[in-house]
C-alpha cells in the first residue's frame, strides 16, 4: 500500500496538479524571474546555505546523537520537493518562481548533497564506506516527468484555449487542495507506527527546523525588499523538502533506518506548516498580496 502511494499514486496525484498550475502561467511569468534573478539567488542561498547551517546548529544545540545528528543534516541538504509548487500556487505566491527553484535545487544538488553528507558524516564523526552516489539521473527524471512535463502542457494549452485555461483556475486549486489533505492523510496512515517514533525522538528539532527555515525565507524577501509573492515561494520551497531523496540517502545509501527518522517526523511538519500557510495566505485576496 505505501509504495502503490508513494511511487503511483502521489506522483500522478502532482502531476495532474503541475498541468492545472500549468494553465496559470505564461512565458512571460519565467522570463520576468530570469530578468530580475535577485529571487532566484536568495532562494537558493535559503535552501542551500541557511537550511543545513540552522540543521548543525540544532543538532550540536540539542545535543543529538550521531544517527539522528547526520539523519537532519541529510534531510537539510535535500532540494525542495515538487509539492512546495502547489502550496505556492494556493498560497498566491510567485508560481514561476517556486518551479525556477525546484528545478535548479534539484540540479544543484547533485553537487551540494553529497558535500554537505559527507561533511555530516566526517563532522559527527560516524564513518562509512559507503560511496555517495546518489540518484541523481531519477531523481531529474523524476523532476521532468512531475513537474515540467505537465506544466510545459499547461502552458501550451494556456496559449491556444486561453479561456478554457482560465474557466479551469478554480476548479484545479480547490482539488490541489483535496489532494494535498489526502496526501497528508494518506501518509499518515501508511506510516503510522514510525512516525510515532520519529515525532517522539526528533519531533521538536524537526519542528524548529522548519519553522526556522520558512522563517528565514521570509525573512530575506523582506531584507531584499523582494514582495510578498516572492517572499511566499522562497519561505514555502525552503519549507517543503524531497522526502523521497532522503530516505533513499539515508536508507538504501548508508544502509541505515535510524538515520531516516528525522526525514519522517520532518515530512509530518512540512504539511502540517504547508497546510497551515494554504489556510491563511490561500484565502487572501491576490490584489491584496500582490507586490
Amino acid at each position: 500500500m505505501t509504495d502503490l502511494l508513494l511511487k503511483v499514486l502521489l506522483p500522478l496525484s502532482l502531476a495532474i496538479i503541475m498541468l492545472g498550475m500549468g494553465m496559470s502561467l505564461t512565458i512571460h511569468d519565467f522570463t520576468r524571474v530570469f530578468r530580475q534573478p535577485k529571487s532566484v539567488v536568495i532562494g537558493l542561498f535559503n535552501q542551500v546555505v541557511i537550511l543545513p547551517l540552522i540543521a548543525f546548529t540544532l543538532a550540536i544545540a540539542f545535543h543529538l546523537d550521531t544517527t539522528m545528528a547526520v539523519g537532519l543534516i541529510i534531510l537539510a541538504s535535500c532540494p525542495g520537493g515538487p509539492t512546495s509548487n502547489i502550496i505556492t500556487q494556493i498560497c498566491n505566491g510567485n508560481i514561476a518562481l517556486s518551479v525556477t527553484l525546484t528545478a535548479v535545487a534539484s540540479f544543484s544538488s547533485i553537487f551540494t548533497t553529497q558535500f554537505i553528507t559527507a561533511y555530516a558524516l566526517s563532522y559527527f564523526g560516524t564513518y562509512t564506506e559507503a560511496v555517495l552516489e546518489l540518484p541523481v539521473l531519477d531523481t531529474m527524471i523524476q523532476i521532468m516527468m512531475i513537474t515540467v512535463i505537465p506544466i510545459s502542457i499547461g502552458m501550451t494549452i494556456r496559449s491556444y484555449q486561453t479561456n478554457f485555461a482560465l474557466r479551469m483556475l478554480k476548479p484545479m486549486k480547490i482539488a490541489s487542495t483535496i489532494i494535498f489533505i489526502l496526501i497528508f492523510i494518506g501518509i499518515i496512515a501508511t506510516n503510522f507506527s514510525q512516525v510515532g517514533n520519529a515525532l517522539k525522538r526528533v519531533g521538536f528539532v524537526t519542528l524548529l527546523l522548519n519553522i526556522g527555515i520558512i522563517g528565514s525565507g521570509f525573512l530575506l524577501a523582506k531584507i531584499f525588499k523582494l514582495g510578498v509573492k516572492n517572499a511566499i515561494s522562497i519561505g514555502v520551497d525552503g519549507g517543503i523538502q524531497n522526502a523521497t531523496l532522503g530516505f533513499v540517502i539515508a536508507t538504501t545509501i548508508l544502509d541505515s533506518v535510524e538515520m531516516a527518522i528525522p526525514t519522517a517526523a520532518y515530512s509530518i511538519w512540512m504539511y502540517l506548516t504547508g497546510g497551515l500557510l494554504m489556510w491563511y495566505l490561500g484565502k487572501k485576496n491576490k490584489v491584496a498580496i500582490s507586490s
